[in-house]
């Protein structure tokens, strides 16, 4: 809240509103972890929405940056890349950090997973299912969580970056990207996430912030 000493003198500025606007702008810090790149790109898209709908946005790639302190935020986005079933070490490692934390504010949390599009593509939505719970509730459950809002959207395989083992494991699936509607966006790179429905989740989530 703005105190009636500063509104009045804010009043006497034709700028009054936007300045008072800047002033109460909400603070949302989104921090992820990523191996290929699709956590970050999605995080920065995440944020873009939300600077739209007026909040006040700071991204942080935890691989290259320290968060030392949380307390001026009023919602903290946790995004993590799935890689054989688990999250980034940098993202388990703020949700250890600042549990305490955390638990007293609102918090929203999101994974990119490659392999959503295909298992959905073969029907298995039992283990959609499993993989959900996994990824995201189970998460949320070990560090005593209650988020407002958690998603798991689709990733990126970048064939580029693989080792050969996990290169040699995805081979089997190429056929199946096809099929999927997959679409190899750069030389070795197939993306598989839906941006209308990342948009639809952030513009959903600044509605319950």
């Amino acid at each position: 809240m703005v105190s009636i000493s500063v509104e009045k003198k804010y009043k006497k500025n034709k700028n009054y509103k936007e300045d008072v606007y800047k002033m109460e702008k909400t603070k949302i810090l989104i921090v992820y972890g990523t191996r290929y790149g699709a956590t970050a790109s999605t995080a920065e898209e995440i944020s873009n929405i939300l600077q739209d709908e007026g909040f006040d946005v700071r991204v942080v790639n935890l691989k290259e940056e320290k968060v030392r302190d949380i307390s001026d935020f009023e919602l903290i986005i946790v995004g993590s890349g799935i890689k054989m079933e688990m999250w980034t070490n940098k993202a388990k490692a703020f949700l250890k950090k600042f549990s305490d934390e955390l638990k007293k504010k609102k918090v929203a949390i999101f994974v990119s997973s490659g392999g959503r599009a295909l298992i959905e593509h073969k029907g298995e939505y039992d283990e959609i299912d499993r993989i959900t719970k996994k990824y995201l509730e189970d998460k949320a459950s070990k560090y005593g969580l209650n988020p407002i809002s958690m998603s798991m959207f689709g990733g990126v395989w970048d064939y580029n970056q693989m080792s050969k083992i996990y290169r040699k494991f995805l081979d089997a699936e190429k056929e199946n990207f096809v099929a999927a509607g997959i679409k190899e966006t750069k030389p070795g790179v197939y993306d598989t996430r839906n941006w209308d429905n990342i948009r639809k989740w952030t513009k959903e989530l600044a509605n319950k912030v």
